[in-house]
C-alpha cells in the first residue's frame, strides 16, 4: 500500500512540475486591436453561414438515401 501511496505521488509531483511551464504567459504580445478582432469574428460569422446550409443539404442527402428502400407516397 505504501509503494502504491508513494508512486501516485510521485507522478502527481512529477506532472505538477512539467506542466507549469504549459501555463506560463507568453514571450511576444499580441497587439490586435478591436478592429482586428471584429474583422475575424465577422470572418466567421461568414464561414458558419456558409457551412450550415451545406450542412443541413448533406443530412437531407444521408436521410434520402437511408428512406429509399421504403415506399414513398404522393400527397397529390
Amino acid at each position: 500500500m505504501k509503494t502504491t501511496l508513494r508512486t501516485i505521488a510521485s507522478a502527481a509531483v512529477a506532472t505538477m512540475v512539467t506542466a507549469a511551464p504549459a501555463f506560463a504567459a507568453p514571450a511576444y504580445s499580441d497587439n490586435s486591436g478591436l478592429l482586428v478582432w471584429s474583422f475575424l469574428g465577422f470572418c466567421a460569422v461568414i464561414v458558419v453561414a456558409q457551412v450550415m446550409p451545406a450542412a443541413m443539404m448533406m443530412v437531407g442527402m444521408v436521410k434520402g438515401v437511408v428512406a429509399e428502400g421504403t415506399e414513398v407516397k404522393a400527397h397529390n
